[in-house]
């Protein structure tokens, strides 16, 4: 619970500003009220779709020194609230109304219905850009021919055949955005497709920083990221992870200001959670975890490459995160019993993780 102390005490926090939002606005209990129980559901939804993320966070900042894993959790969250709950949508209506930051900021405050309305017109490039970017994430996992431990077997083995072509997780997601761009008309099609091929630049940028100030690992063999590479990776990742999550609370309420709250409550508790995961050791104790967060992340990227066409309510989406991660852990948990001499003897053992780094004595009683 300690892990958690810091996101039970922000929350309190948010939900008293929440509060004092709504009565500046009207003066009145019950918009104070509301305002508190609305910045609870955004909390509640946005943990629920980022349940994945925190798997994924937890298995890059396990090789992360304790200086960047405090700037992660400090410096990111005011980066996931102000940046991408705040400043990232409004410099879509200034993009999108071609007007200035401060008047996007204006419209952001003052006209709530014209700020939906600009924000969620520009689902197209949004989906196209976070779709392709996660994929990759995804897609780059799984076509692995070095992985040692598979979860569901006659899925991932195939896949990790794909590793041997050059550049293969890039061309399936290309190949994935032309095919779906069809379903679009000429205009969508091209600002989907220009979107979805800049998530895969940046990806693709983000990967060769990583290789070029990363260390290369002595066990392995493998570049692993520096602490400040595998930060910014992060960011973008977690840039990704809270599209879908700014495009839904517009269900909820149209106040940017009440998004930021209630999103920043859940992104705080992801971080809690990644910690949680990191400090505990539970990548190695529940092996199968981390490949059931990347397919809830592929998952999720096929859900967001699809709502240029099919929207899927946000709940689903959450229940699918949860569902994948929760029948990974189950199977985990089974497997330990069943082969508890694959993880430890008299206590300790040397883990081996999916990704393929070996923890050594990892006490597992």
């Amino acid at each position: 619970m300690q892990a958690f102390r810091g996101s039970m005490i922000f929350t309190i926090v948010c939900l008293l500003l929440a509060g004092l939002l709504g009565y500046a606005e009207t003066g009145l209990i019950a918009p104070v009220l509301s305002m508190v129980f609305l910045a609870a559901v955004l909390g509640v939804m946005e943990i629920s779709l980022s349940l994945d993320n925190a798997v994924v966070n937890a298995s890059i900042l396990k090789d992360m020194d304790e200086m960047w894993q405090r700037r992660f959790l400090t410096w990111g969250i005011v980066i996931a609230v102000f940046g991408m709950r705040i400043l990232f949508p409004i410099l879509i209506v200034s993009f999108t109304a071609m007007v200035t930051p401060w008047e996007a900021a204006s419209i952001a405050i003052t006209d709530h219905a014209r700020y939906e309305a600009i924000v969620t017109g520009a689902h197209i490039g949004i989906s196209g850009f976070g779709g392709a970017f996660l994929m990759l994430v995804g897609l780059s996992f799984f076509f692995d021919e070095d992985r040692e431990h598979h979860w569901i077997g006659f899925i991932e083995k195939p896949l990790s055949l794909f590793a041997k072509l050059p550049l293969a997780p890039y061309i399936t997601t290309a190949f994935l955005l032309i095919v779906l761009s069809f379903m679009l008309d000429p205009a969508e099609k091209q600002t989907f497709l220009f979107a979805g091929f800049a998530g895969i630049t940046v990806y693709f940028l983000v990967q060769r920083l990583g290789d070029f100030i990363g260390e290369e690992d002595e066990i392995t063999g493998r570049v692993v990221r520096s602490g400040a590479a595998a930060f910014v990776y992060l960011e973008f990742l977690d840039a990704s992870f809270s599209f879908d999550g700014v495009i839904g609370a517009f269900a909820i309420t149209n106040d940017i200001l009440l998004i930021a709250i209630g999103l920043g409550i859940g992104a705080m508790f992801v971080r809690s959670m990644t910690l949680a995961l990191v400090r505990g050791g539970h990548l190695s104790e529940f092996r199968y975890l981390e490949p059931g967060a990347f397919y809830a992340i592929i998952a999720l990227a096929l859900i967001m490459l699809l709502s240029i066409r099919i929207h899927t309510p946000e709940v689903v989406t959450g229940l699918i995160g949860a569902v994948l991660i929760g029948l990974s852990l189950l199977a985990s948990i089974r497997h330990k019993k069943l082969f508890p001499h694959e993880y430890a003897e008299d206590g300790n053992a040397d883990a081996v993780l999916p990704s393929g780094n070996v923890i050594s004595s990892v006490h597992t009683i």
